[in-house]
């Protein structure tokens, strides 16, 4: 069995993919700020990588504005590149998002793509996993989409999927050879994006309206018919969102 690392491991994706990886018997170590592991600073990095074979990064930014976005990914990517080198990680694994270098007006997924760049460049054994849109983004979709009491979004489709099956693709990829590529993974219904905001708001009793805007904006940019929505070859989960809701709402 392997000792496998998670950057972000406190957070919704990392603390699922720590009890995964523990329910199927390996070691996973939850790295964070909060236990003195600090990819920014460079903090502890070095002395939770010792011995490990794998390092998933399930970290984000705090703040999703252009620069500060940009300025996380960079420093972290490259500060634990670094460490993984220094520490012969055999195995680096990465989350990201469907469709990074499909929105290049958008700050959020420039940034994303510098991340993957540094990886792929970086000489280490690599996955990077894609995910789409996550059943847990709906409320915080509708709060940045909100003006003056609307929710208002694109049509532009998605196939969401939920955070639990998220962390079995991270989990699995993590435990397994690396792909030195890119998994694309997704939920198995695709929607327009507001309709899948609009189905758990009405689903909550949220007051809010969801007003089909083609001019509204995603993380910054104009989504089209292909954007959001995985590639051929993906692989899909079963998890759909009229059985997800009851048990989150």
């Amino acid at each position: 069995m392997s000792r496998i690392v998670v950057i972000g491991g406190t957070g919704l994706i990392g603390s699922k993919t720590i009890a995964l990886l523990t329910s199927h018997g390996h070691e996973a170590i939850a790295a964070s700020p909060n236990s003195g592991v600090n990819t920014i600073t460079g903090e502890g990095l070095a002395e939770v990588l010792v011995g490990a074979d794998a390092v998933v990064d399930a970290s984000n930014s705090p703040s999703f504005a252009d620069d500060d976005v940009m300025s996380f990914f960079v420093t972290s990517t490259t500060n634990l590149i670094a460490a993984a080198k220094a520490a012969n990680i055999s195995h680096y694994v990465a989350l990201s998002v469907v469709g990074t270098d499909r929105l290049p007006d958008s700050g959020y997924m420039r940034a994303k793509v510098a991340q993957e760049k540094l990886i792929v460049a970086s000489g280490l054994p690599y996955s990077l996993v894609h995910a789409t849109q996550f059943f847990e983004f709906i409320t915080g979709i509708a709060a940045t989409s909100t003006v003056d009491d609307e929710v208002r979004l694109p049509s532009a489709p998605v196939q969401p999927i939920a955070a639990d099956d998220v962390a079995t693709a991270v989990a699995r990829t993590a435990a397994h050879e690396p792909l030195n590529g890119t998994l694309e993974i997704a939920g198995p219904e695709k929607m327009g994006l507001d309709d899948f905001v609009r189905a758990g708001l009405t689903f909550r009793n949220d007051p809010r309206v969801v007003v089909t805007d083609p001019d509204a904006k995603y993380f910054g940019a104009h989504p089209d018919e292909h954007t959001l929505v995985p590639s051929d070859g993906a692989t899909i989960f079963e998890t759909r969102l009229v059985d997800w809701l009851p048990a989150n709402s």
